[in-house]
Formats: C-alpha cells, sequence, structure tokens
C-alpha cells in the first residue's frame, strides 16, 4: 500500500462543497484517506496578472492508496476536470517556471508526498518543487504529518514550516 500526501483546493464557486466533493471522489478512486487537516483560507499565491483572485480554501489529505505516483496524477486530473477545472492543452500551454502565470479555479489537486519517493518526469516531479516555500501547503501538512521528513531537504515538514518567513 502506497501513502500519498495530497493538497486539495480552490478560489472559485462553493469551496467548501468542492472540498467536501473532492474528498469523496479521491475516497472512491485512489484509495482511503486515513488523515485529513481542516480547512485553511488563505491568499492567493503567486502572479496572476489582471485577475483579482478570492482566497484559496485548501486542504491536505493523506491517503493510503494502491495505485503508482501516476496513476494518482490521472485520477486527480480527472477529478480536478470533474468539478470544472479547465486546464489549457499541452499543445497550447507554454510553461516556463519563471513566468507562470496562475488563474483562479475551482479545485486543483497537487500530489506533494508519494512515499519517500523522488520522482523527476516532466509530467510528475515528487515532492513537489515548491511546497517548502508555500505556508498554503505547509500549515495543513504540518496539522496531519508534522514529523514527515522531507525526502530531499531532509527536514521535517514542521521544521519547514517554521523556517519560512512570516
Amino acid at each position: 500500500m502506497n501513502h500519498v500526501a495530497l493538497l486539495i483546493g480552490g478560489n472559485q464557486g462553493d469551496r467548501r462543497a468542492l472540498i467536501k466533493q473532492a474528498t469523496e471522489l479521491i475516497q472512491q478512486s485512489i484509495g482511503t484517506v486515513a488523515l485529513a487537516s481542516r480547512c485553511y483560507e488563505t491568499e492567493p499565491w503567486g502572479d496572476f496578472g489582471e485577475e483579482t483572485p478570492q482566497k484559496f480554501l485548501n486542504r491536505a489529505l493523506l491517503v493510503e492508496t494502491p495505485l503508482s505516483a501516476h496513476e494518482v496524477l490521472e485520477e486527480a486530473l480527472l477529478i480536478e476536470a470533474i468539478l470544472g477545472r479547465m486546464r489549457p492543452s499541452l499543445s497550447t500551454f507554454n510553461f516556463q517556471l519563471s513566468t507562470r502565470q496562475y488563474s483562479s479555479r475551482p479545485m486543483d489537486i497537487d500530489l506533494i508526498f508519494f512515499n519517500d519517493e523522488v520522482i523527476d518526469m516532466p509530467d510528475l516531479q515528487i515532492p513537489h518543487p515548491r511546497m517548502h516555500l508555500r505556508r498554503f501547503v505547509l500549515e495543513p501538512l504540518t496539522e496531519i504529518m508534522p514529523d514527515y521528513r522531507h525526502p530531499v531537504l531532509s527536514r521535517t515538514v514542521r521544521q519547514l514550516l517554521d523556517e519560512l518567513p512570516r
């Protein structure tokens, strides 16, 4: 059995209802939700261009799953689409980390950790490459897995949160 840490959240529509639906769909298609944080309301993070986004509602989940990391990713993308997330097609999406613009969304599901694995592929990076920079990820994660040690940075989730500037 694999253990995957997910961060779910969004800032469009009935955010609480969407978090509840996402959690139920994850339970049905990915695996057993072993732990779930409370919901955290946070300011948007990143460059939204001209858009003035609403606050996000986020929740961390620890899920026990028989699926591989790529299978979890596929299911997560399907759940996002079911809940109204529209992603640009890869043919029209020019991904450059330094100039990336973010957009509002009803649901976003990020894979943060998968067991203690390090995966660095074009379509999947685990641990999530920016999770240690984001309070909105670390606060809910600290609630459910404070002593989990990041497999690359060799610090616990609580230590990573404590190291963030206020």
